[in-house]
């Protein structure tokens, strides 16, 4: 079974993430019930300022890739970040906030996808 590609970019997200120490990456596939996106990468970070490095970071490497950033919310804040890349949305939450808003519950119904960083090169 292939891959498509907008399930490669959220690995890809999820990756970029990993990369710059968020924690708690979820990968949530909500093909089946929105049209919002194809997938959620939620991930959470320890402060405001590691927030915004990790999604200036994702930007920066998506934008590498060839793929544009369609729109960004929250940077300044640092709080809540979303990036918008068309079929793949990315949540950067500060640890405090994403209790609160808990997008793993809102979206319960989506498909939790299995996914690991890359192994670093010996």
């Amino acid at each position: 079974m292939a891959t498509s590609p907008s399930r490669k970019l959220a690995l890809a997200a999820a990756r970029g993430c990993a990369s710059k120490k968020a924690t708690d990456i979820v990968v949530l596939d909500v093909r089946e019930i929105t049209s919002i996106a194809d997938y959620f990468v939620i991930c959470s970070a320890g402060s405001e300022r590691q927030a915004r490095a990790i999604a200036d970071d994702l930007r920066v490497s998506m934008r590498n890739e060839g793929i544009r950033q369609l729109g960004l919310e929250g940077a300044s804040e640092g709080k809540w970040t979303l990036q918008d890349f068309g079929d793949v949305v990315v949540h950067v939450f500060h640890e405090s906030q994403r209790e609160f808003y808990d997008l793993e519950g809102l979206w319960a119904d989506a498909k939790r996808v299995r996914w690991q960083p890359k192994a670093k090169k010996a």
